[in-house]
């Protein structure tokens, strides 16, 4: 057993008492981890819940519900009954971040138990006592994997479907370029495992509510090609949440519709939050710009391709100053090609 999984193993084994959560807005990659991890820690009779900081999707509810993993939703509010105390262990995952992480912080002041954090984003914050990270990682979901292995937890049907979930959802059904040959690897045997992966794409891919296609004919709407077109800009503002009848969980994957056209090489969505919160902003890449990064500078973060950041203030404003911050970086870049050209 090598050292990156021994020191995290040892501390999971010494726990009793596991609450497990990840960030807020939870996608498949999330989701998925936090139920596999769940569902190890009771084969181990160690006992675990999970704390979720938004409401739990619909399209992913089915990983929680067959396997009756109950979780605590904070979204509106902390339930009274919910103690931390209650807890020796917290483990997060696909995050490292505080700010995926809301109102969680201060209430960590002063409770002594042990902080994991297991995750595959290159941005991180040192508040955890040990740490399982791996960027190279396709999805949280991969390391969680390899992590069970070493841990000799057999991949039954149920943890193999939540895995499944993490890592397919994480690289758009093995299309994303953080797919590997390690991650095709553990699909397959994952299948071996009992996945019915036919089942887990209708839910994943053909499970929509109309609402939802209404929001992304809205999104589509406002698309704004800059830059000669390599830079797509969409915008949700909250009257296209009412109009549609939609969610902001329903926003999900929209940022990448704009990569479908051949000259785009960013892709942003921004998203004007229903309740007033901070301005959601999302962010891809082919290859030519580092949106994590660039996110960063705005207290965000995310991987190369896929990044997010979270910004307070008006909609029109925060706007216009993460497009011409885009706009001055892709020029910038533009330069550097020039120079590199002319020097060779």
């Amino acid at each position: 057993m090598t050292d990156l999984y021994q020191p995290f193993l040892d501390r999971l084994c010494a726990a009793r008492r596991v609450l497990i959560t990840t960030h807020v807005r939870p996608d498949g990659d999330a989701l998925g981890t936090t139920a596999a991890m769940a569902m190890a820690l009771r084969r181990k009779s160690i006992e675990a819940e999970v704390l979720l900081f938004s409401r739990l999707p619909g399209k992913y509810a089915f990983i929680f519900q067959e396997n009756h993993i109950a979780h605590h939703d904070v979204e509106s509010a902390w339930p009274a009954h919910l103690s931390l105390e209650k807890f020796d262990t917290l483990l997060v995952v696909d995050t490292g971040t505080w700010s995926q992480l809301p109102g969680l912080r201060p209430r960590l002041d002063g409770w002594t138990g042990q902080r994991l954090v297991l995750d595959h984003h290159l941005t991180q914050e040192n508040w955890a006592d040990c740490k399982l990270i791996d960027t190279q990682a396709a999805a949280a979901g991969e390391i969680a994997a390899d992590l069970l292995e070493h841990w000799q937890v057999p991949f039954d049907p149920p943890v193999a479907t939540a895995l499944f979930l993490a890592i397919a959802s994480d690289t758009g059904w093995f299309q994303f370029s953080n797919t590997r040959p390690r991650t095709l690897r553990l699909a397959a045997d994952l299948m071996e495992a009992g996945v019915d992966t036919d089942r887990i794409y209708r839910l994943l891919y053909q499970n929509e509510r109309i609402q939802r296609l209404a929001l992304q004919t809205r999104a589509q709407q406002s698309l704004q090609l800059l830059h000669d077109n390599r830079l797509a800009v969409m915008r949700l503002r909250r009257n296209d949440f009412e109009q549609a009848g939609a969610s902001v969980l329903e926003t999900e994957n929209l940022i990448n519709i704009p990569l479908q056209v051949q000259s785009v090489e960013v892709s942003i969505l921004m998203v004007e939050s229903p309740d007033g919160q901070p301005v959601r902003v999302s962010l891809r890449s082919k290859e030519s710009v580092d949106v994590a990064k660039f996110a960063e500078q705005f207290g965000g973060g995310g991987h190369a391709r896929a990044a997010g950041l979270r910004l307070p203030g008006d909609f029109q404003l925060v706007c216009d100053r993460i497009v011409n911050a885009m706009l001055d970086l892709m020029k910038r870049e533009d330069l550097k090609r020039e120079d590199v050209k002319r020097e060779t």
